[in-house]
């Protein structure tokens, strides 16, 4: 043990949302039970990177007594999750889920169990292509519509989800589109929706980058 600076994640402010997890190029840190969580001392070298990245504020850096950062055991791990196999999933791609159906915004039903105090997840078509982590980093624990405003109705979209929103108890709405400004409007579908409705919900808005890459907004 020596001591050094390293990663802190607060988990009672910590909402799994996995932003930092892209930003951890030792792979230090995993979503394990729907918690941001280091997964091994040795794997983080305490220069953080994944610093500022969390939207809630739960990482920081301490100075404690801790195992030394081990260079040469980070580069065994990540040699041997390039090479794992094809059906090798990430640990929290195989948390429990339940299983949900339909997910187009445009065949759902506008009253249904799952939604009651639901956490919504308004989704692009494209983002579950586009985002290669899109199951770990945006869908545990949510229940997800998607739809495409640029080939569909965006006011038929903010006019049912607006009736979802008036006739369920939804907990809160994250919003997760493309870079481009036709996908963007599912912004404006959920503004609108929640207008209509009258309710107050807390929203929160991803943005994915033609390379990859998710920001919030």
């Amino acid at each position: 043990m020596v001591q050094r600076k390293i990663v802190h994640i607060n988990e009672a402010l910590c909402n799994g949302c996995g932003t930092c997890i892209p930003k951890c190029a030792e792979g230090a840190l995993q979503i394990v039970d729907g918690k941001a969580r280091m997964i091994t001392e040795t794997y983080c070298d305490g220069l953080g990177a994944c610093l500022g990245q969390c939207p809630q504020g739960a990482i920081t850096i301490t100075e404690r007594e801790a195992p030394a950062f081990d260079e040469k055991e980070v580069h065994q791990y990540l040699q041997s999750k390039t090479h794992a196999a094809p059906q090798t999933k990430p640990e929290a791609e195989t948390a429990p889920q339940k299983p949900q159906w339909p997910v187009k915004l445009n065949l759902v039903t506008t009253k249904t169990p799952f939604f009651e105090n639901a956490d919504l997840l308004i989704a692009a078509d494209c983002a579950p292509v586009a985002l290669k982590n899109f199951h770990s980093l945006l869908l545990p624990g949510k229940k997800v519509l998607i739809g495409c405003p640029k080939f569909d109705d965006a006011r038929a979209y903010a006019q049912k989800l607006g009736e979802i929103l008036t006739q369920n108890n939804i907990a809160s709405i994250t919003v997760a589109h493309m870079e481009v400004p036709c996908c963007s409007a599912l912004k404006w579908v959920v503004n609108k929706a929640l207008e209509t409705s009258g309710k107050k919900i807390p929203v929160k808005e991803f943005e994915i980058k033609i390379g990859g890459e998710i920001v919030e907004l």
